[in-house]
């Protein structure tokens, strides 16, 4: 059998109960659990040169550690210069051990590596329990190779949990060690 994640096996051993005291939950299986984490990046404006395209796609497969996916535009926007079926981004979505795998070296390498950092905002939020952040530069991933990069780009990662309401699902992601600020 492959070994379990350290981070599920905590889920599994610590974090389900504290959560089961706060909350006054029932069940086992009422307490919200990471579902899966999407990573976005939007690559407007490289649309025209697909070399750079390649790179940038290339790039979050390294972070993702599976195959990203070049996103198209549904509609055209002139002002733009965008038309429908334009590759605009690239995404990739994580589940199972590949989501904590990925969640493990945010946490515990990738966000340590941001200058001046002292958490992540609780802002964002949107009302159902899920989170987003941001990542202004692709730098903090130890798999990308500075020399390598051409241009720093940032990226959006979005945690979807099964909690109701956002203070559930800041309490779960705070106790599987996402650093916030507060």
């Amino acid at each position: 059998m492959k070994e379990q994640n350290h981070i599920v096996k905590r889920y599994k051993e610590e974090i389900v109960p504290a959560l089961m005291k706060e909350f006054g939950y029932k069940n086992v299986n009422e307490v919200p659990k990471l579902v899966k984490i999407n990573l976005n990046m939007g690559l407007g404006d490289v649309k025209d040169n697909s070399k750079s395209f390649n790179t940038a796609v290339d790039e979050l497969t390294l972070i993702a550690g599976q195959k990203a996916v070049a996103t198209k535009a549904k509609k055209a926007i002139s002002n733009f210069k965008v038309r429908a079926g334009m590759k605009v981004g690239a995404k990739v979505t994580l589940r199972g051990a590949r989501m904590y795998e990925f969640f493990d070296r945010l946490t515990a390498i990738a966000l340590p590596r941001v200058r001046d950092f002292r958490g992540i905002s609780d802002k964002s939020f949107d009302g159902r329990g899920n989170y987003s952040m941001g990542i202004k530069e692709q730098l903090i991933f130890p798999e990308i190779s500075y020399d390598k990069v051409e241009k720093i780009r940032g990226l959006d990662i979005s945690f979807i949990t099964t909690a109701k309401t956002d203070k559930e699902a800041k309490a779960l992601l705070k106790a599987l060690g996402l650093p916030f600020n507060r």
